[in-house]
């Protein structure tokens, strides 16, 4: 990732240098989609925004040409995902059904493929599982019908994490495992943290909680290696969810603090809610209700709309407990 940061610096200098309206629009692009796994929510999003801003879909026409997408429809769709993260669910969603449509619309079939992708990762961390699978069995189609298999192997991933969570925990793991096998077989390294988070989530589920505690820790790994930080306060949230389950709330608690400084870090609002939801949870069960209610109440007053979503249900109602 750092050398990505680096290589969309020189994009962006050379294309300023030279008034190069398509450099600086897949200067900007591939820059706000870059900080956005990094975790630099905000200045992904400023980054996206002005390619929406810039982009002229007939005075640019050969950037698509040139890149292989519509700069306007990946770019709303990796708004969508900054946008989630810093705390707009409601927003988020928008923006990626937004994409998915305007693809559709210009039958662009690369900007479709990445688009519904994006859109199915986001419905599986909002939790809305019946989009989801309407969503994943779109994308399994069009990328079955194209040949695109780092785009199926996506949507196989969702598919199987579907039916986890429908209880059908055999073919669930075992698609999870395929799914994954084949997304990294493309050569891609993006997201892998999160396709672990899922499948280790997939054995906490069924019980078996060393063998998902080792599948955390093999993607927390991952991020050090690459710097792919976007779900890393998750990751830490989700480890010292298992290690409370096995009695360590020490180390539980140390994971949820790290979880909520590198979401405070990121300006992350929903990560943050997340992790001090689990934290006040713990504090909850530990009889310390005013800590709970004072960690909590402060990210939750900071949200203003999506009250309707499970992540600000869940809080409040953690919180009407505590009070």
């Amino acid at each position: 990732m750092d050398l990505a940061l680096r290589l969309d610096e020189d994009l962006l200098r050379l294309s300023h240098q030279r008034n190069d309206a398509a450099g600086l629009i897949l200067g900007h692009l591939s820059r706000g989609r870059s900080l956005m796994f990094v975790g630099s929510f905000a200045s992904s999003r400023t980054h996206l925004e002005k390619v929406l801003a810039l982009y002229d879909p007939i005075a640019h026409r050969s950037v698509v040409d040139q890149a292989g997408i519509l700069p306007q429809v990946i770019s709303q769709a990796w708004l969508g995902n900054a946008l989630f993260c810093l705390g707009f669910p409601g927003r988020s969603l928008a923006r990626s059904n937004a994409a998915i449509a305007e693809a559709q619309r210009l039958a662009h079939v690369p900007s479709l493929a990445d688009s519904l992708a994006i859109g199915a990762r986001l419905l599986s961390l909002v939790g809305d599982d019946a989009a989801l699978g309407e969503r994943a069995d779109q994308l399994v189609s069009v990328a079955t019908e194209q040949g695109f298999p780092h785009w199926r192997a996506q949507g196989t991933i969702y598919r199987a994490w579907l039916k986890v969570k429908n209880g059908d925990m055999t073919e669930g793991k075992a698609l999870l495992r395929s799914g994954s096998t084949a997304y990294r077989a493309s050569g891609a390294e993006l997201y892998v943290p999160h396709y672990i988070d899922l499948l280790a989530a997939a054995y906490e589920i069924a019980g078996q909680l060393e063998e998902s505690l080792t599948l955390l820790c093999d993607a927390l790994q991952i991020v050090e290696r690459t710097g792919e930080r976007w779900f890393a306060a998750e990751l830490n949230r989700h480890k010292g969810q298992l290690l409370l389950r096995q009695g360590h709330s020490k180390a539980a608690e140390e994971l949820y603090y790290k979880a909520l400084g590198i979401a405070q870090e990121q300006e992350a609002k929903l990560w943050e809610l997340r992790a001090a939801v689990s934290l006040a949870r713990l504090r909850r069960d530990q009889r310390r209700h005013v800590e709970a209610r004072d960690l909590l109440a402060p990210v939750y007053n900071w949200f203003t709309e999506d009250f309707d979503t499970p992540d600000l249900k869940e809080a409040k109602a953690l919180l009407d407990e505590l009070t």
